[in-house]
C-alpha cells in the first residue's frame, strides 16, 4: 500500500475555509475539500490581512504612471504598498511549502487572470494578469506547483498538480537529511513517472544519482533538485503517458488472457481520445501488479502517484488542451 508524504499547500482562505470574500461569502470547492484530509493547508486572505474588513468594498488593479496599483474605487484609497509588504513578509515566513491553490480572478490572489484596468477610471478597459499576492508567489516560488480553483476543474491539469505536489513533498522530506541511498530509492520508485513526463531529463537525473564524481550528498541533492524542478514543470504529454503505460503493460501482458489484454488496450485508446482520466488505465495496471506480485511495478509511484481518494470518478475526458 502506498504511503504518501503529506504536502504542505498554501491556499486562499475563501476556498472553503472562511467567509472572507469581499461580500462575506465562502467558495465551497469540492476538490479543495477532498484535499483537506490528504494535505496540510496554510490558509491566507491577503485582503483581510492588510486590514480590509468583511464585507468590504471591492478593490481592483489598475495602471497608473506605468505601474500597477491596488485601488478601492468606493473610497479612493490605495493599498498597493500594504499588499506588497504583506505578500513579501508572509511568503518569506514560510518554512516549508510544496504548492499553492489560489482564488482565480482575484485582484490579490489570482495567478493569471485578474482583471487589470488601464487606469483608475471605472470605464477603462482591462487586460488579464496576476494579482499582487499571486505575482509575489510566482516570483518567490517560480518552480513550485501552483493552481487556481478554476483550473482544478480540468482533470488533466488537476491530476498533474496532484502528481507534482506529492512527488515534491516526498523529495522535500528526504532533502531534510540528505543521504544518497534515500535519493537512489526515490529516483528508482519514481523512474517510470519521470520517464512519462520527460525522458531526457530523467536520464540526466539518473546520472546525477549514480554520482560517479563522488560529490557530497548536499551537492548531489542540489544538482538533482535543479532537474526535478524541470520535471515538475514539464507539461504532461498524453502520448508519453501512453508509451510508459504500454512499457509497464509489457511486463504484465504475458500473465493475462486475450480479453484482459484487449480491455486494457481499449482503455488506453479511451484515454487517448480524452474519454477517461489517466487514473483509469493506471488502476488497471496496479490491480494486475498486485495480482501477479510484480514487485518492481508495485514500488513505482507511476501506478498510484497520489491517494485514490482524490480520483474523481465522474470526470470525463473534456479539456486535455490547456
Amino acid at each position: 500500500m502506498n504511503k504518501y508524504t503529506k504536502p504542505v499547500l498554501v491556499a486562499s482562505k475563501c476556498l472553503g475555509f472562511d467567509h472572507c470574500r469581499y461580500n462575506g461569502a465562502v467558495i465551497n470547492d469540492d476538490y479543495v475539500a477532498a484535499l483537506k484530509s490528504e494535505v496540510d493547508f496554510i490558509t491566507v486572505c491577503p485582503e483581510v490581512e492588510i486590514g480590509l474588513g468583511v464585507p468590504r468594498n471591492p478593490i481592483r488593479i489598475a495602471r497608473q504612471n506605468n505601474n500597477k496599483v491596488l485601488y478601492q474605487p468606493a473610497t479612493g484609497k490605495y493599498f498597493t504598498d500594504q499588499m506588497k509588504n504583506f505578500s513579501s513578509k508572509f511568503l518569506n515566513s514560510l518554512d516549508k511549502v510544496d504548492g499553492f491553490i489560489l482564488k482565480f480572478k482575484s485582484p490579490s490572489c489570482a495567478l493569471y487572470d485578474a482583471k487589470i484596468y488601464s487606469s483608475i477610471d471605472p470605464q477603462s478597459m482591462g487586460e488579464k494578469g496576476s494579482g499582487f499576492f499571486g505575482e509575489a508567489v510566482i516570483e518567490k516560488f517560480p518552480h513550485h506547483p501552483k493552481i487556481d480553483e478554476g483550473r482544478l476543474k480540468n482533470f488533466t491539469i488537476r491530476e498533474n498538480f496532484y502528481i507534482n505536489i506529492f512527488c515534491l513533498a516526498e523529495f522535500n522530506k528526504i532533502r531534510l537529511s540528505p543521504r544518497i541511498n534515500d535519493l537512489v530509492n526515490f529516483h528508482t520508485r519514481n523512474k517510470l513517472l519521470f520517464l512519462a513526463k520527460n525522458e531526457k531529463i530523467t536520464r540526466i537525473m539518473g546520472s546525477i544519482v549514480a554520482n560517479h564524481p563522488q560529490y557530497t550528498a548536499d551537492v548531489v541533492f542540489e544538482l538533482y533538485q535543479t532537474h526535478l524542478w524541470e520535471i515538475i514543470n514539464s507539461l504532461p504529454k498524453f502520448n508519453h503517458w501512453i508509451n510508459t503505460m504500454l512499457h509497464a503493460f509489457g511486463g504484465i501482458s504475458k500473465h493475462l488472457n486475450a480479453q484482459e489484454r484487449k480491455y486494457f488496450l481499449d482503455a488506453v485508446e479511451e484515454y487517448r481520445d480524452e474519454r477517461i482520466p489517466l487514473s483509469v488505465p493506471l488502476s488497471l495496471l496496479q490491480s494486475w501488479a498486485i495480482r501477479f506480485n510484480l514487485e518492481y511495478l508495485l514500488h513505482q509511484t507511476f501506478l498510484k502517484p497520489f491517494p485514490s481518494k482524490l480520483v474523481e470518478i465522474s470526470d470525463s475526458g473534456k479539456g486535455r488542451n490547456h
